[in-house]
Formats: C-alpha cells, structure tokens, sequence
C-alpha cells in the first residue's frame, strides 16, 4: 500500500510539472525606447517597413499564429474597427512568424485591410523580446510606437486580445 500511495503522489507530482506552461518572454523594450526598425514581407505581396511610417502612429501587433482562436479575435477586432484607426491616422501592422502564403490567404479570409507581415526569419520578433524560441512563435504582443519612433505603450500576453488598450493610446497621443 505504501508502494501505491509514493507511486501516486510521484505520478501527481509529475503531472504538475508537466501541465505548468512555459511563461513567455516579456520585451526587454520600455516605454520611451526606440522602436526597432523592420523591413518584412507584407501579405499584400510587397515589403513593408516601419520606417515607411515615419512622422506617423504605429500599431505593431505581434500575434503567435494565424488560424488560432485568440489571434483570429484579435486581427478580426482590427479588421472591424480599422477605421477608429485611420481616424486618428494611425497604421496598424500585424507581425507573426507564420510565412507570407499563409498571412495572404488568411489575411483575405478575415478582409484585413491593414498589412499583416511574415517574420518567418525571426529577427524582428527577436528584436522586440517577444519570440518564444522553443516554440518559434511570437508572444501576443502589442506595442503604439509615435511619430518620432518611440515606443508610448505596450501590452503583451491574452490582455493584449483586447485592441482597446491600443486605440486608447492611440487616442491619448492625439490630444
């Protein structure tokens, strides 16, 4: 009986270390920093980089793969509401490390009109602090660069789902 009982709770003990997910990476980016430049391809077949939108807001939404519950929440939010953004003349682009095939087709199915852009070197991603290496994805990350380039918000993990705490940022470096 002994046996069983220090089996099972070994087995319990197992589990519990098996089931803990991996945490991933926080940006070592701050608010007020540089935001990297990148020149990636863009599911509209031609490259983009952000230096095309300097003197301009930028929304970067790094998102872990197309096709999956929560980005497809997410890029359908900026699809739905891509005008609130153009209002206040602000460009979203949409990074993942899927290749460009996959974000042109899915980027269609969604009627994206904001580029969604394949990092499927994973330098950009890396820059930024958001690549889960073990996995070769992005964490959900969102960052509202300004004008000048600087980094003004960042919201990483599930939270950033919500596009509201970019338009909000958006909306703040408005006034």
């Amino acid at each position: 009986m002994k046996t069983i009982s220090v089996l099972l709770l070994g087995c319990a003990a197992s589990a519990c270390l098996f089931a803990q997910a991996v945490q991933p990476p926080k940006t070592h980016l701050k608010v007020g920093d540089a935001a990297p430049g990148f020149t990636l391809t863009g599911s509209m077949g031609k490259p983009v980089s952000l230096a095309d939108y300097k003197g301009k807001t930028v929304v970067v939404a790094f998102f872990p793969a197309a096709f999956t519950g929560g980005c497809t929440k997410e890029m359908t939010s900026y699809a739905a509401d891509i005008a609130k953004f153009q209002a206040m003349d602000v460009q979203v682009l949409a990074v993942s490390t899927d290749n460009s095939p996959t974000l042109a087709h899915w980027s269609k199915e969604l009627n994206a009109s904001y580029p969604m852009l394949s990092d499927f070197l994973r330098k950009t991603t890396a820059a930024y602090g958001v690549l889960i290496a073990e996995r070769g994805i992005a964490n959900r990350a969102t960052f509202v660069i300004d004008g000048s380039g600087k980094i003004q918000h960042i919201e990483e993990g599930s939270s950033a789902v919500d596009i509201s705490g970019a338009e909000n940022a958006c909306k703040r470096l408005r006034k």
